[in-house]
This record gives C-alpha cells, structure tokens and sequence, in this order.
C-alpha cells in the first residue's frame, strides 16, 4: 500500500503492469506494489481485471489506472531523469525508445505506452544553472539534438 501523501495516477489503456514492471527493470529506486483487481465489471473492463497498479519510479510513487482508451499521454507531463553521463544517457534512452518508444527533441523521448520522458545529463542543467555565454552555447547545441550528446554539450559549454 502506497503510504505517501501525494502519488501520481497515470491513466493507461489496459497495461498498467507492464508499464510499471517496464519502468522497474528499468530505473533505479523503482519497484512495482500492490497490484488491485476490479471487484466488478466496469465501462472499459471485466471483473478481476488489473484496475491499479502502485509502483515507483525513481524513488517517484505512482498509481497506474487501466482506465481504457478515453485519455491519451502528451507532453503536458514528463518524468525528467537526470544522468551523469553519456553511458547512462544512452541506457535510459535506449530502453525507452528500442522497446517500442519514439525519438522526440532536446532530450525527449516517448515510451511504448506514450509517456513523456526527459532524459537530461546534469552537464546540460549545470550548464543551464550557470547562465550567460556558457548557458547560451549549451542551450543552443542542444536545440540540435534528439538524444543529447554530453560531449557536444560539453564542447559547447567550455567554447
């Protein structure tokens, strides 16, 4: 049972389990909890069907909610995932978009289930934090990207 005072419900279609499962395998500090059945039929499902899912994702609570087709994911919500370098960049990349996801820009990507992620390398949000010349550079090499490059990041912090 999820004991934190505010969680984040994702409405999913049907496939809540395998998305947290997904995002378990994936992250760390990440897990799947209780797993809720519907005690009846409802307008998108039967009895006994997989209603809620709890699991966490990098050390985030959420809720997933099979609540049919009705609602769709965009971009107005992302997890961001902060990396410390282009390994870790590219395994979270990798995963997300190689099992069904879609390329976006500037570090954006979409999951199978249509979740929007940012995967950010810290050398871009330091860059960021920095501000002047050097936030100018980063920000503008980034505005190049799909997946973000921390050498080319880095190329264009330092000048």
């Amino acid at each position: 049972m999820l004991t934190a005072k505010n969680t984040i419900c994702l409405w999913f279609d049907k496939d809540a389990e395998a998305a947290a499962g997904f995002y378990a395998e994936t992250f760390p500090d990440s897990s799947v909890g209780a797993i809720l059945r519907a005690p009846s039929d409802y307008p998108s499902g039967k009895a006994g069907d997989v209603l809620t899912v709890e699991f966490t994702v990098a050390g985030i609570p959420c809720i997933g909610l099979n609540g049919g087709p009705t609602f769709k994911h965009n971009e107005a919500f992302s997890f961001q995932i902060a990396t410390n370098d282009q390994e870790e960049t590219d395994r979270y990349w990798n995963a997300l978009v190689g099992n069904g996801g879609e390329e976006s820009v500037c570090g954006w990507c979409k999951d199978k289930w249509g979740i929007s992620w940012q995967i950010t390398p810290r050398v871009l949000t330091e860059a960021m934090a920095i501000g002047g010349d050097e936030a100018k550079r980063a920000f503008e090499a980034m505005l190049e990207m799909t997946k973000i490059d921390v050498a080319a990041i880095e190329a264009a912090r330092f000048g």
